[in-house]
């Protein structure tokens, strides 16, 4: 960077990107020090090397911040309701789970049975299917209620966001216009009779 910059030509590309060809090092490095930026070595092994006008300070920001962001990494959350869970508190769930979903992470849905709750599977049922159909529109379904031990589990999985290929199928096709119907034939029109001839006029006194 700079005066590190040893060989005696380099190839520059400009601060908005642009390209400058091949230059002088030292013309290279006072035009950056008079926009008040560095000369910075992009490219060592070209020949000859591409050094570009930036702010450094900046350009190791961004690359300091671009390495620490993660990729989010998809996690199985759970979400635990009874039997008898009331309306409110099966709704607070819900909203859970959708936030789980909108993060892109699966959400295992648990109704958890005890004693003589085994006797009344219906009630829990009831309570699997209210919190499923409250998120039919955030996930997909990847497997459906069932029964395992004393608890019946599902596997809900965020839907895809990216719309399908080819559009709404559904949408309906413009209907095609009617064919413009052919003029009337023309109507032959008889000809018109001659004027009659008019009286001769009476002869003077």
């Amino acid at each position: 960077m700079n005066e590190r910059i040893r060989v005696p030509q380099i190839r520059l590309i400009g601060a908005e990107g642009e390209p400058l060809g091949i230059v002088a090092t030292a013309q290279a490095l006072e035009m950056a020090r008079e926009a008040g930026l560095d000369l910075v070595e992009v490219a060592d092994r070209e020949k000859p090397p591409v050094c570009k006008i930036m702010d450094y300070g900046k350009f190791k920001y961004a690359q300091s911040k671009k390495s620490h962001q993660k990729t989010h990494q998809q996690k199985l959350k759970e979400i635990r309701v009874r039997p008898k869970t009331g309306d409110h508190d099966v709704q607070t769930k819900i909203n859970q789970a959708r936030q789980f979903l909108e993060h892109n992470d699966k959400v295992q849905v648990n109704v958890l049975f005890r004693g003589r709750e085994m006797q009344h599977i219906e009630e829990g049922q009831r309570v699997m299917n209210q919190v499923l159909e409250a998120l039919v529109n955030d996930c997909k379904l990847e497997m459906p209620a069932k029964m395992e031990g004393k608890r019946m589990v599902a596997l809900l999985a965020p839907k895809s966001s990216s719309p399908e290929k080819g559009g709404n199928q559904n949408q309906q096709k413009p209907k095609p216009k009617p064919a413009p119907k052919p003029p009337a034939p023309a109507t032959a029109v008889a000809p018109a009779p001659p004027p009659a001839p008019k009286p001769p006029a009476p002869p003077k006194a």
